[in-house]
């Protein structure tokens, strides 16, 4: 039987522009902003910029270059990528971490993703134009989300028919296919991205002192509330790990989708230039367009005190709570209000397409289904378990799904990518491999920091396995742990959501490692050998 014809990217642009919309995302606009408030400000850019440098950029090398080099032997997904790597049979086991994470962060990040859509259409329709106060939209966020009452809503009921129209966007760009769904929707979406995000700045920056009782809450005072250094954080060992943290989340490394998309290059495709292209253009909307909206314009009207507590609540209280009640306070607001959401959304689609491609390829080149057939299963998959976060949001389900994929498995995942391209492919033939038809020769000196990201990220791990570990570990038993020295222990309620949530996440291990035998067993026994 003649091999699979894999599919191709369309054009050099296009995979550039899916790979920097996979890593362009939510974080970008809400997640980096609250870091450097609370991290220093300015002062916190150097740790920031100096994890970029020495654990961003060599990741996206690796990847790159590790998943060209997978396709060349018809592999797109992380278990065939590392067994065409490593020649082992241990190898494929290790790469179902790349089909473990991607789909976990799926469940949860396409109905926050609807949650924008849903704000855009509601700023339209100026369901929220009366609130003036974050109390107030933090009650219309949490009865939208149905774990609250008090706001508009009466039911999830809302919020669901949105989960569903962002579903169902999301499974007919991947059901397309490469060039006609992901290639194409990126193409469209990164310019007006950009467009939308400059327009947005452009508003914040001709705000200028909208209370004139208070000169002290100008634009001017707002960028300085947020980039004036405080040089001393950075003593503070938190600080360079919050930074560490945030380069490795925004560029969505470790997840297995940026090797997923290498993979479908050409043989002799560059990659040198066109991955750190991607990611320098991830760069261009997170410190330049993210670092200029929220943060200031939320000094503006909530003064610093407002704005650092805002900071503080987090991701989704920056976005759905702050920058609403913002936006309600300036001329135009319900157009901005879309402009802002429907940035957000699209910033989101980006990424939760390229979270399923991996599943796809795997299913494609492993078992040799159709895009059709794998885009369908896969879907049924997703649509019925992405109904626990739904939920099991106010149960704490959703941050569960983001602990155990979007943060620990992540990073492992990230290590182990980084090992077996030292140990296995090695740090000459990898820098070979990675300037194989290259626009542009890196200076060879280059090729030794893929030693330091290995330490940084094994660094990063063991800090957490020491001093972050406990807390989590035994949050659904009944107490909470403070860390310390000995740690201090309060009585909690139990917690079976959680506990349920952690089995179900086992189980979907247990399944997808035995999905990787049951392939390896298939081609062995077509080819009459051993698995």
């Amino acid at each position: 039987m003649a091999p699979r014809q894999r599919e191709n990217w369309g054009t050099r642009l296009g995979i550039i522009f899916a790979v920097a919309g996979s890593a362009v995302g939510l974080g970008n606009f809400l997640r980096f902003p609250g870091q450097v408030c609370q991290n220093g400000g300015g002062a916190f850019m150097i740790p920031y910029f100096i994890s970029f440098l020495l654990l961003g950029i060599p990741l996206c090398w690796i990847e790159w270059t590790m998943g060209r080099y997978g396709g060349r032997y018809a592999h797109g997904s992380l278990p065939g990528i590392f067994d065409a790597v490593v020649q082992r049979p241990w190898a494929k086991y290790a790469g179902v971490l790349g089909l473990f994470v991607p789909l976990v962060i799926f469940f949860y990040y396409t109905y926050v993703e609807s949650w924008c859509l849903a704000y855009s259409v509601f700023s339209l329709l100026g369901s929220y134009a009366q609130i003036d106060k974050p109390e107030q939209m933090q009650a219309f966020l949490s009865a939208f989300q149905g774990i609250g009452s008090g706001g508009k809503f009466t039911s999830i009921g809302v919020a669901y028919g949105f989960f569903l129209l962002t579903f169902v966007a999301n499974m007919v760009v991947i059901y397309v296919g490469l060039a006609r769904g992901i290639e194409l929707l990126c193409k469209i979406a990164i310019p007006v991205l950009l467009v939308a995000g400059i327009v947005l700045l452009l508003r914040i920056l001709t705000l200028g002192t909208p209370d004139p009782n208070r000169i002290d809450m100008n634009i001017t005072h707002a960028y300085g509330f947020m980039w004036n250094p405080n040089f001393s954080v950075l003593t503070q060992p938190k600080v360079w790990l919050a930074a560490a943290g945030q380069v490795f989340f925004t560029l969505s490394v470790g997840l297995g989708a940026i090797m997923t998309y290498a993979s479908y290059l050409r043989a002799n495709d560059d990659v040198a230039l066109s991955s750190t292209t991607a990611a320098g253009m991830n760069e261009l909307f997170e410190v330049i367009i993210g670092g200029s909206i929220v943060i200031p314009a939320a000094y503006l009207f909530l003064g610093p005190e407002g704005t650092l507590e805002a900071a503080r609540r987090g991701t989704f209280d920056l976005g759905f709570v702050t920058m609403p009640v913002v936006l309600n306070k300036i001329p135009f607001g319900e157009i901005f209000g879309f402009y802002w959401f429907f940035l957000l959304f699209l910033a989101g689609i980006t990424s939760s397409i390229s979270l399923l491609q991996p599943l796809v390829s795997f299913l494609e080149d492993e078992f040799g289904w159709d895009r059709h057939k794998a885009a369908i299963a896969i879907g049924i998959f997703c649509f019925v378990i992405s109904h626990a976060c739904i939920f099991g949001l106010g149960a704490g389900v959703l941050d569960e799904f983001d602990f155990w994929g979007g943060q620990l498995a992540i990073s492992i995942c990230a290590l182990l990518e980084v090992l077996i391209f030292l140990r296995y492919m090695g740090i000459e033939r990898g820098w070979r491999e990675l300037h194989r038809g290259a626009d542009v020769q890196w200076p060879a000196w280059l090729r030794y920091v893929f030693v330091i990201t290995a330490v940084y990220l094994g660094a990063i791990i063991m800090y957490w396995a020491a001093f972050e570990w406990l807390p989590w570990i035994m949050k659904p038993f009944g107490y909470l742990v403070t860390m310390g020295l000995p740690p201090h222990w309060r009585a909690a309620p139990v917690q079976p959501a959680i506990l349920w949530t952690r089995a179900g996440l086992l189980l979907m291990l247990l399944v997808l490692l035995a999905l990787v035998r049951l392939a390896w067993w298939r081609r062995a026994r077509r080819a009459g050998g051993a698995a």
